[in-house]
């Protein structure tokens, strides 16, 4: 599972989501379903922007963990 640490970057930089649409361009559906950990994609221009914002690297954004289930195996 892919998990996604914008909501953590927004709460360090004290903003919220109207503030990094509008300073990305980014729609404020993609910023809160990336917040809410409910989005199945994403665009490279939509991570370039986030990464930009919070100057960033895409694995600060971004982290991979193994599922429960996979963990079985």
């Amino acid at each position: 599972m892919i998990r996604c640490h914008l909501s953590t970057l927004m709460g360090r930089d004290k903003l919220r989501i109207a503030e990094v649409s509008r300073r990305t361009g980014l729609n404020r559906s993609t910023i809160a379903a990336l917040y809410k950990e409910t989005a199945t994609r994403i665009e490279l221009p939509a991570i370039e922007q986030l990464c930009r914002l919070f100057n960033c690297r895409i694995g600060d954004l971004f982290e991979y963990v193994q599922d429960r289930e996979e963990e079985k195996r």
